[in-house]
């Protein structure tokens, strides 16, 4: 498992193990979809709202800022309220899943919004963003059902009580 993480605001540092707590969520999603861990690289951008507030207009040309943003390495959407096809290892044995952007400023005001634990919201949020790697999405109703389910499964596995 290769998880890279680029933090470009400091306030991540001091608030919680970001390596830790996406290794957790990539382990637990990848023992669950029976995934080998090992072979799963993720890269992270752990950044401010300035920040995703412009990768969010480059890339889905919305002027405002998110909790997080997604890429997927490879498309593998699937038919509406369909689990999507589980990627494959490369010729090196890697499974590149993709890249995640995350907000601190944003997860932070979420998380006290609603009176969660900051490391239980950013955890919720680093899986939703490695299942949108994986293919899942929620434009739909059912597709939004299935993911949902599926955090909802996986954050119980870690302790955190259900988002939705």
């Amino acid at each position: 498992m290769h998880i890279d993480i680029d933090i470009v605001d400091a306030r991540w540092n001091d608030a919680l193990d970001l390596e830790a707590i996406s290794g957790v969520a990539l382990r637990t999603i990848c023992k669950r979809l029976e995934l080998d861990a090992d072979d799963c690289e993720v890269s992270i951008l752990a950044c401010d709202d300035a920040r995703i507030k412009e990768l969010n207009a480059d890339f889905r040309e919305k002027d405002k800022a998110t909790n997080v943003l997604s890429w997927p390495a490879q498309e593998r959407g699937a038919d509406e309220g369909c689990v999507p096809q589980l990627p494959e290892a490369d010729v090196f044995g890697t499974i590149e899943l993709g890249d995640i952007a995350i907000s601190y400023d944003t997860c932070d005001a979420e998380a006290r919004d609603a009176g969660k634990p900051f490391e239980h919201h950013v955890t919720h949020l680093t899986v939703h963003g490695i299942l949108h790697l994986l293919g899942y999405d929620h434009i739909s109703d059912a597709d939004a059902s299935l993911m949902e389910q599926l955090e909802s499964e996986l954050l119980e596995t870690l302790g955190i009580p259900d988002p939705y």
